[in-house]
């Protein structure tokens, strides 16, 4: 596998295009928007993982109804990774379909760095996340696809498209 590092700098975005991330999975497609405004350094970070091919038959592989569906995670365990964390942007609100970042807990975190791969999906709204978490996009459409995601489901890959 290739050898990912935390980006320095955010990469630069064109001004008044959207960037989707069209995350392919055994059950159907997601497509979320990517907020490079809100939150650039995560964004970066998550086209980095994506075009490398990072997330390519990965797993979702923790699943709690009516919370949450979260993958990335190389080992499967929860624990995994690619060897980094990413700077906290906390601003954007965990809406239905939040595209956010996972991370260790305060006590071993306390700046609130995100996981470096390991993102998750709001399955509803979760305002208690709100200001805890980097939220660094939304699902546009395959919410449906969403809701069908069970442990263990694969990440075919994930496309990045500029519109």
């Amino acid at each position: 596998m290739t050898k990912f590092s935390e980006p320095k700098e955010p990469m630069a975005f064109q001004k008044g295009k959207t960037y989707e991330a069209v995350i392919k999975t055994s059950k159907g497609d997601i497509v979320c928007n990517l907020n490079y405004e809100k939150a650039p350094m995560s964004v970066t970070n998550f086209i980095q993982l994506a075009e490398g091919g990072f997330y390519n038959g990965l797993t979702f592989h923790r699943v709690v109804p009516n919370f949450v569906v979260q993958g990335g995670d190389p080992e499967g365990t929860g624990r995994g990774g690619p060897g980094y964390t990413v700077v906290a942007e906390i601003g954007l609100p965990h809406e239905e379909g939040a595209l956010a970042w996972a991370r260790l807990g305060d006590q071993m975190n306390p700046q609130k760095r995100s996981s470096g791969s390991q993102f998750y999906i709001t399955l509803e709204r979760v305002d208690y996340l709100n200001g805890e978490y980097t939220v660094f996009g939304k699902t546009v459409s395959g919410m449906d696809v969403v809701k069908k995601i069970k442990q263990g489901d694969k990440i075919d890959s994930i496309q990045i498209v500029i519109k």
